[in-house]
């Protein structure tokens, strides 16, 4: 099949999982609402002690808000589109990746579509932090209009780079089956840890999460650039640069990976 074909396809399973879930729209409602409060809820702790404080290592309470709205709505995005990758280990366990591999489309973009998720509750909490930080930074003159749509750009690269992680990370369930806890490392552990300036931590740790599970660049790297001056416009290139190189080695990775898979069988 051709890949306009393939696209046509993802977008019939798309609006089909979305009628499903839509079916219970008191959950749907309620399950957006519950996510939203925890997001926020997250987040006021943090901004209850910096209030207390004035900065955490320089870094105000508008730029920490920053750095936590595009974390979170680049995870959100990631989430929406490819939020399967992260639940692989039950398709590798159950054995419901046989039923994918029956279907005439790649495999992965059969995977995606499945139970697709409207994060609501996180795009709201997620665009007022960074819509009230930004407002924040702007008032002050700290910062200029031009960062409203390159933050947006961000957000896609950083999304970009949090799905590479998790398709990668979700790769080895293909020789480990069991991924679980290795996810909790590199995607959840991490993420949150790069809601905060990398300065917070150690030099090893902070390196660490710039090049061996780069959540740096989602959020911390584009911050110093479009918040604080520091390097040039070259920064956001490299990172967009980062964001292709990181898809295509976990998409080769994938298909390496998908060559190893064993049927569990009946």
């Amino acid at each position: 099949m051709k890949p306009i074909s393939w696209f046509h396809l993802y977008k019939i399973l798309i609006r089909t999982s979305i009628r499903s879930r839509m079916q219970y729209k008191f959950n749907f409602v309620l399950g957006a609402i519950l996510a939203a409060l925890i997001q926020i809820s997250e987040f006021l702790m943090v901004a209850l002690v910096l209030h207390k404080f004035g900065a955490i290592k320089g870094w105000s309470l508008y730029e920490i808000g920053y750095l936590f709205a595009i974390m979170t709505l680049s995870k959100t995005l990631y989430r929406t589109f490819g939020n399967e990758v992260h639940h692989l280990e039950k398709y590798l366990v159950g054995g419901e990746l046989d039923q994918l591999l029956t279907r005439p489309m790649p495999v992965l973009l059969a995977l995606l579509p499945q139970n697709f998720r409207l994060m609501v509750g996180e795009v709201l909490q997620g665009g007022f932090i960074l819509c009230w930080s930004l407002s924040g930074m702007m008032n002050s003159g700290q910062i200029g209009w031009t960062v409203i749509p390159l933050s947006l750009l961000v957000i896609v690269t950083g999304a970009i780079i949090l799905f590479s992680i998790g398709l990668a990370t979700a790769t080895l369930g293909f020789w480990t089956t069991r991924i679980e806890e290795l996810q909790v490392i590199t995607e959840d552990a991490a993420r949150t840890a790069a809601q905060y300036p990398l300065t917070l931590y150690p030099k090893w740790m902070s390196s660490l999460l710039l090049t061996v599970i780069p959540v740096g660049f989602v959020n911390y790297v584009p911050a110093l650039y479009l918040l604080r001056g520091e390097g040039g416009v070259w920064v956001l290139a490299l990172i967009a640069a980062i964001a292709l190189l990181c898809l295509a080695a976990s998409l080769r990775f994938w298909a390496f990976g998908m060559t190893k898979y064993q049927s569990t069988g009946s």
